[in-house]
């Protein structure tokens, strides 16, 4: 699907960094922090994060075993005579090739994402010398896959026909003397953002609000008011697209100690006085829904 395409392009474009300052045996917090900024640059929102981290490890991890192979199936091209980039294309393709979970990525789509990727990125001949390369080992492999036949892409599925996922968020807020807070979560994309999380199949929003935030920041809330309702479409690997729907809530909590839980695509969170709170990075369609618990915090005071 296009955007494991473009994850591997970051995590292409990781490596490329990585290698160019002569860094791939870095510590992993560096070459995750690399990772993460450039999914800040070049893909910002996008929510396939766990992917593209679990590939550029492979990769590392794997990188002398990944060489020693591409040398055997190119020995008329030494390793530094190959450029940055179809070195990097072909340790990418080849991890997924080897290593990849073959029901999720079978062979050929390895094959097929990397020369792409050759094409994309790389020179003129760039396409056809990763098809040579990987065509190479997927022969000396025994051609697995290679009488499968290809699913067919799903059929692109009208918006109002779309599954419905509903969640629940809030706008936490919590008083210390004279000053209000609110509890906010902050994403791998640089923005800080609400709690939300998924409400289950009969589940009251309300009470499924209160169980998400206690998970994701350890606060026992007590909801106040409904503020309002958001949308967005999200691809799924399992079903596709499909449509989002939050509702979002102003709930009250005791000022005490905030704990990240193990959201995913999370790795802060923190209370902030309200008047700093328009200073801080937000999505657009969040924005509005901050705007409007302040107002009603602000009346509540006067």
């Amino acid at each position: 699907m296009a955007n494991r395409h473009l994850s591997r392009s970051i995590v292409l474009q990781t490596l490329f960094e990585l290698d160019f300052d002569n860094k791939l045996g870095s510590p992993e917090s560096f070459t995750e922090e690399t990772l993460v900024r450039n999914v800040k640059e070049f893909a910002p929102g996008m929510g396939d994060f766990s992917f593209m981290k679990q590939l550029l490890e492979t990769v590392l991890k794997k990188k002398s075993e990944l060489d020693n192979i591409i040398v055997k199936a190119a020995p008329e091209w030494p390793m530094d005579k190959i450029s940055v980039v179809d070195r990097n294309v072909l340790r990418l393709g080849l991890s997924e090739l080897l290593f990849a979970d073959r029901s999720e990525v079978p062979a050929k789509v390895a094959i097929n994402e990397a020369i792409e990727l050759g094409k994309n990125f790389g020179g003129e001949n760039s396409g056809r010398f990763v098809n040579g390369v990987l065509g190479s080992v997927y022969k000396e492999m025994g051609e697995p896959g290679k009488d499968e036949v290809s699913k067919k892409k799903k059929k692109e599925v009208p918006y109002e026909e779309m599954p419905i996922e509903k969640l629940g968020g809030a706008v936490v807020y919590a008083r210390d003397k004279e000053d209000v807070y609110l509890a906010l979560v902050h994403d791998i994309f640089g923005h800080w953002t609400l709690s939300k999380g998924k409400i289950e199949k009969d589940e009251d929003e309300k009470e499924g609000t209160v169980r998400e935030i206690k998970e994701e920041m350890g606060l026992d809330i007590v909801i106040k008011e409904k503020l309002g309702n958001n949308e967005y479409v999200a691809n799924d690997p399992e079903v596709g697209k499909k449509r989002k729907q939050v509702a979002y809530f102003l709930a009250e909590s005791p000022f005490t100690e905030v704990h990240l839980g193990a959201s995913g695509g999370l790795d802060d969170a923190r209370w902030f006085k309200l008047s700093n709170i328009l200073d801080l990075n937000f999505y657009d369609d969040i924005l509005p829904i901050i705007t409007k618990a302040i107002n009603i915090l602000i009346k509540k005071d006067e």
